[in-house]
């Protein structure tokens, strides 16, 4: 299972506001059974097989063009971990469980 974090940024549009354009990427993770998302400040981070994540993600950077934009920078981080199961979930898990490990024994 793959974890992606996916940001698109749409340039030459008439705002500076882009929350349209990270609402109809939205829209399109949502309509996508076999992918787990979780919408960020920064991007929007995916979770599911790695060829059914590019092709959410193929999607949601053409969904810019189709707003009329005539330029689009997506930016992918993939991590694809095969020696074990990774959820979103978990990672933040074991971050977490660190940090309640180093509170209680500092130093």
């Amino acid at each position: 299972m793959a974890i992606v974090q996916v940001s698109i940024v749409p340039i030459g549009t008439k705002t500076t506001s882009l929350s349209k354009y990270v609402a109809r990427c939205v829209e399109i993770v949502q309509n996508q059974k076999s992918v787990a998302f979780r919408l960020t400040p920064m991007g929007t981070v995916l979770e599911g097989d790695l060829d059914k994540i590019l092709s959410v993600v193929r999607k949601m950077h053409e969904s810019a063009f189709g707003e009329g934009v005539q330029r689009v920078v997506t930016i992918i981080n993939i991590d694809d971990r095969r020696d074990k199961k990774a959820t979103m979930e978990s990672k933040m898990s074991s971050v977490e469980s660190k940090l309640r490990r180093a509170k209680r024994n500092p130093g």
